[in-house]
């Protein structure tokens, strides 16, 4: 435990952690509203084009983050083009678009002279190897995903929920969905040193999942969101290095599996909850039609007449043509 303890006082230890803390509150915060919009797997598609950024800043020996910054806000500007515009092959030019970016990447990786090494650092993560200048960039970035999505949750909620409704109340859809892609893109590259490029879209969905099963309301649901993904972006790195004493231990794959078992835990807890909302919700009130007599009727109902017979009572109705009829005495309650 000691030299675990010593581990943590290492300076290259905080700067992980720092990075961590602040990854998992900004994945999640974007990623409450992609899956509000029923596009969870918008960030990975975001990751795959953020490889050549990182490629060309291998080539032209600038810094990756900043290269992959502007290289996924244009991926994920012609991602929300091409899904606003709702071709019919629209899905063909975004995996178009994810496998180019992705090939990409390796193929400037190499004519940069880099190894495949070099690059699995971003594919994957390696949050221990995080300089000074990749913390501050991150903590920064991070700040200003945080501050925007919670400063503008009430339009960003409105959009999200409800484009129609939005543009009626006045907002720029367009706008504020060209926003959120923006985001995404930022928060893609802002995790690809934590989790990397190829899991930063189950930090941006995991989280956010976990947090409904056990909230109703969308702020409610925003909060537990960034909360889970800082418990699992620190509590997986803390994770991995203890368990590096014993076997290799990557953090980004921890990081995500622990977000993972968040969510298995909090599944079930989730279908209790939703059941005892039900149970509590008071049955609606139906009102039942009135008895209508009538003199006569074509049928005499009994056990062999052939129609449904229903309990109902002291007596039997029989279902026929849409009704429901009872003899009494010498007429029927038809019902």
């Amino acid at each position: 435990m000691s030299d675990y303890l010593d581990l943590l006082g290492l300076p290259f230890m905080q700067r992980a952690i720092l990075a961590a803390l602040f990854t998992g509150l900004a994945a999640p915060a974007v990623g409450t509203y992609l899956v509000q919009r029923r596009l969870a797997l918008m960030g990975d598609g975001i990751g795959h084009v953020a490889v050549t950024g990182v490629a060309i800043g291998l080539l032209t020996g600038t810094s990756p983050t900043w290269t992959a910054v502007v290289v996924a806000v244009i991926g994920a500007v012609v991602i929300e083009v091409i899904r606003e515009r709702g071709h019919a092959n629209g899905d063909v030019a975004l995996a178009l678009l994810f496998y180019g970016g992705l090939a990409g990447g390796v193929l400037i990786t190499g004519l940069a002279g880099q190894s495949g090494a070099r690059l699995q650092t971003y594919l994957f993560g390696s949050i221990v190897t995080v300089s000074v200048s990749d913390v501050i960039v991150t903590m920064v970035l991070a700040a200003v995903v945080v501050l925007v999505c919670v400063g503008l949750a009430p339009q960003l909620f409105a959009v999200a929920q409800d484009q129609e409704f939005a543009r009626v109340a006045g907002l720029n859809i367009r706008a504020y969905n060209l926003l959120v892609a923006v985001l995404a893109a930022v928060s893609v590259t802002v995790a690809m040193r934590t989790v990397g490029l190829l899991l930063v879209s189950a930090l941006m969905v995991v989280p956010v999942a976990t947090a409904q099963q056990l909230s109703r309301s969308f702020r409610t649901t925003l909060t537990a969101a960034m909360v889970l993904g800082t418990i699992a972006s620190v509590g997986g790195l803390l994770l991995s290095a203890y368990a590096s004493g014993h076997a290799r231990v990557a953090p980004g794959p921890t990081i995500v599996l622990l977000a993972l078992a968040g969510f298995v835990v909090a599944w079930p807890l989730g279908v209790w909850l939703r059941s005892r909302r039900r149970l509590q919700r008071p049955f609606p009130v139906v009102e039942t039609a009135a008895h209508q007599e009538i003199d006569q009727h074509p049928h005499d109902h009994g056990e062999d007449c052939g129609h449904v017979g229903v309990p109902h009572g002291d007596h039997v109705d029989y279902v026929h043509d849409g009704h429901r009829h009872a003899p009494h005495g010498r007429h029927y309650d038809e019902h």
